[in-house]
């Protein structure tokens, strides 16, 4: 594990990371956890004494920089759990996790019901996958995520990937 101190910032204007509150990942600890990776990966350990897993440590610089540069994303859970915001100093620890990413269990009972859709959903790559499931478990009410598994099961048996079935369905509201 390798611990450091870093300063919440905020992202002003920065395209899709606009108001994003983040850490900046000192490059001899991204080289230390991933030596040579120019590619988001994912980390656990601790924002101060709040516990982090599969969080996603993601490259900055234009396409083909070769800084090593990394950011965290610390999201409003996160900064909840430490009470912290922009600008406050967090204690870091962190390590590379290699855990699989969790798909939702509702998510896949339902595929199995519909083995057209879970044939189209296992072609598709693990982050592709993960959409439709993160998709699915934010939302806050029942009715919401009960809306989103038949939409994705329905989707999926069509053969459309997350994007293309986001924006079928929002034709058709």
């Amino acid at each position: 594990m390798y611990t450091f101190t870093a300063v919440l910032q905020r992202f002003e204007q920065k395209g899709e990371k606009t108001g994003w509150t983040y850490i900046d990942i000192p490059i001899d600890i991204t080289q230390a956890l991933k030596p040579g990776q120019k590619t988001s990966f994912r980390v656990k350990g601790t924002l101060d004494t709040y516990p982090i897993a599969l969080v996603a440590l993601i490259p900055m610089g234009t396409s083909g920089d070769a800084t090593g540069s990394f950011i965290m994303a610390v999201k409003a859970t996160m900064r909840r759990g430490i009470r912290k915001e922009e600008g406050a100093t967090v204690r870091v620890t962190l390590e590379a996790d290699d855990s699989p990413m969790p798909l939702s269990a509702d998510l896949m009972t339902c595929l199995a019901d519909d083995p057209t859709a879970l044939d189209f959903f296992n072609t598709l790559a693990k982050g592709h996958q993960v959409y439709f499931s993160n998709w699915i478990e934010s939302a806050r009410t029942m009715e919401t995520k009960t809306k989103r598994i038949t939409q994705a099961v329905r989707g999926l048996s069509m053969g459309m990937g997350y994007g293309e079935m986001t924006r079928y369905f929002k034709k058709l509201s």
